[in-house]
């Protein structure tokens, strides 16, 4: 069976065609550029997750550096509070040896029978200094308590002799 189909039908229909066919070929290239656009977001995906990783990784760092560098502001603090008091220590102190240092008239010289062995600012320091080196107590010789040496230094182990200083009489 055969059919006869007007011209003006078919010319249409052949009109159609060729506007699907056209379409068809415009939707494959907008397939194709939305492929592309895929691909490329795909990747620039996978770089941002690179550098998403790479700057959690460097905040990670970051914080424990801030963590670190704040226990360190501490211990400075906590140092700079301990250097202001210490300063503060040491000016009392050397206020009271300056004062003591003022009234200071005479040293007191520790001799081993007879040889020099130290000077100190009190009697006090050389009996403990002449005892911290094996003197009995009773063992060595102040004359400032017992008048003058009663016999020579050398033959005395342990002697404590005041020694005036500068003008001082």
């Amino acid at each position: 069976m055969i059919k006869l189909v007007p011209t003006r039908t078919l010319r249409a229909l052949h009109a159609r065609l060729s506007e699907a066919e056209t379409a068809a070929e415009a939707a494959r290239a907008s397939y194709e550029r939305i492929v592309e656009w895929n691909c490329a977001l795909v990747d620039s995906v996978d770089r941002a997750e690179e550098v998403s990783a790479r700057l959690r990784a460097e905040l990670c760092e970051a914080t424990a550096g801030v963590a670190r560098l704040e226990g360190e502001l501490e211990t400075l603090r906590a140092q700079s509070l301990l250097d202001t008091e210490d300063r503060q220590a040491l000016r009392t102190l050397l206020r009271a040896t300056r004062k003591q240092n003022a009234r200071a008239d005479r040293v007191f010289v520790l001799l081993r029978f007879g040889d020099l062995h130290s000077v100190h600012a009190t009697r006090d320091a050389a009996e403990i200094a002449a005892e911290a080196e094996g003197a009995p107590r009773s063992g060595w010789f102040t004359p400032s308590t017992h008048g003058e040496t009663p016999a020579p230094a050398a033959g005395v182990p342990w002697v404590i002799r005041p020694v005036p200083l500068g003008g001082t009489q």
